[in-house]
């Protein structure tokens, strides 16, 4: 699974962007808040990202920070919301926005998102209560490449978003990605 790209913007088309990363051309598609805050075309960028495979296509996310790919991941999950309708969200409320209107169980600011309809609202609504917020947000210090690491990993071998955030929480800072892939499974199996 491609995690992270890093290279230099070639070209941007909302809600598309294409990163060449050493001659090779990746075309992403971001959410309007991440595609704001890249840097103008012929600089560098690093984008976290997530691999949609399906029947027809493999499609490439990009997210400029955990705590957006995290939500994305967590709004894939429902059932009626793919990753076309998830971008939607993240293009029209801030991760904190949504945490919110999760929060105070506010159908009324995701209906507000073109594609969400009442229904549809009703059910993110109760499937995400409790799921975003401080919980999902990932730690500042996962700047750290090692952590972001140490996180795809854990969620590779079966463990939740929160789970695994949990446990890297409970690691140094400047931990090795082996070191603390170990120390974090300590942590989990307890």
């Amino acid at each position: 699974m491609i995690g992270k790209l890093s290279g230099v913007i070639a070209e941007k088309s909302p809600p598309q962007v294409l990163i060449d990363v050493q001659g090779v051309g990746y075309e992403l598609d971001v959410p309007m808040s991440t595609f704001y805050n890249l840097p103008a075309l012929g600089e560098r960028t690093s984008l976290l990202t997530h691999l949609s495979i399906r029947e027809d296509a493999h499609v490439l996310f990009g997210f400029l920070t955990a705590e957006e790919r995290a939500t994305f991941r967590q709004l894939i999950k429902i059932s009626g919301v793919g990753p076309k309708m998830a971008l939607s969200l993240l293009s029209g409320l801030s991760v904190a926005e949504l945490a919110q209107a999760v929060s105070k169980q506010e159908a009324g600011r995701l209906v507000k998102v073109p594609g969400i309809g009442k229904k549809t609202a009703e059910r993110l609504l109760l499937e995400l209560k409790g799921k975003l917020g401080p919980d999902l947000a990932l730690p500042a210090s996962l700047a750290n490449d090692n952590q972001g690491d140490i996180l795809q990993a854990l969620v590779a071998l079966g463990y939740s978003e929160k789970e695994a955030t949990a446990a890297l929480k409970l690691l140094p800072p400047d931990v090795g990605v082996s070191d603390g892939i170990k120390q974090a499974l300590k942590s989990l199996s307890r």
